[in-house]
Order: structure tokens, then C-alpha cells, then sequence
């Protein structure tokens, strides 16, 4: 069977900075990544280059920051008034909000996004929504292990089941 839509993927793979080399991250024989290809879930040139591979092929590609998470941008840094940090008695959670935590928000329109505080004022918490791999040259290289067709319950949901995927 070869990599097409609708096929569930099983692979490893290593990620790096293609232009310092710097590991970024590895999964394992035990810990693959496992996904539903063709339904807009990962960086569309990934799945562009594994489309037609097999069980047992290796793989090696590099994706310039532009067609992975963007380029990092100055537009999504934001600076949000204290207030929206602070508890009922005036105070923030300094534990969760401090220089550096990555911090679950939405916008106005309920979409979720984490944002990295960057700097905390009496007015003001400043904080990078930009992708944290925003702007950095990828270069995976790895192994398919195993590909086969999605359920019927997969397909309706849009995601893996069972072992390496999502668990209801």
C-alpha cells in the first residue's frame, strides 16, 4: 500500500534547523507519529513529500520557513492590558504568567491560540503569538513504518484511533 488520501500513517522521523542543524525534535520506535493523511492536519509540503511512499521507505526534505509556520512576524506581538491577567482582587497568577510561560488564549472570535509572555508592565503583558518554529528552515529525515486505510469513524472524525492516535 503506498501514501494516499485517507491513508493512516505511521512514521519517524528527525527534525532539525536546516540552516544550523539543531535538532529540534525525534520520535521513536515507541512513540512514532501516527496521522490521518489528506485532511489538512499537518504542513501541506510534508504531506506532498510522502505522498506514494511505502512501508519501509526512508525519506529526507527540507521546507523553508514560508511553507511551514511562516515567517516570524512583528504583527503578532500584542500587547494586552493587564487587566485581562488579573484576578478579582487586582493580582496576576505569577506562577502562569510570567516572562517566558506560553499561555493558552482566544481571540474575540473563540479561536484558541498560546501566546509566549514576553514582558510584563503595570499596563501591559506583551505577548509573541508568532509559531514558535516561525521563521526557521526545516529538514526532516526518517522511515515510513506502517500506512493502511482509515475507518469509517476515522474518515467522519478526521483523526487516528486507537494505538498512536486519538483515544475517546
Amino acid at each position: 500500500m503506498t501514501i494516499e488520501v485517507n491513508s493512516v500513517v505511521s512514521l519517524n522521523y528527525k527534525l532539525s534547523n536546516h540552516k544550523t542543524g539543531e535538532k529540534i525534535e525525534e520520535t521513536s520506535s515507541d512513540n512514532p507519529m501516527v496521522f490521518l493523511y489528506g485532511v489538512g492536519s499537518l504542513i501541506p509540503e510534508f504531506e506532498e513529500n510522502l505522498f506514494g511512499k511505502k512501508a519501509g521507505d526512508s525519506f529526507e526534505f527540507s521546507i523553508v520557513s514560508e511553507n511551514a509556520y511562516g515567517n516570524h512576524s512583528e504583527d503578532n506581538i500584542v500587547a494586552i492590558p493587564i487587566s485581562v491577567f488579573q484576578d478579582e482582587t487586582g493580582k496576576i497568577n505569577e506562577n502562569e504568567i510570567r516572562v517566558g510561560a506560553l499561555v493558552p488564549m482566544s481571540d474575540n472570535e473563540g479561536n484558541h491560540m498560546r501566546g509566549q509572555v514576553k514582558e510584563i508592565t503595570a499596563e501591559f503583558v506583551k505577548m509573541d503569538f508568532n509559531h514558535p518554529l516561525a521563521g526557521t528552515d526545516l529538514h526532516f529525515i526518517g522511515e515510513i513504518l506502517d500506512i493502511r486505510q482509515a475507518t469509517a469513524d476515522e474518515l467522519a472524525h478526521g483523526h487516528v484511533h486507537g494505538p498512536g492516535g486519538h483515544h475517546h
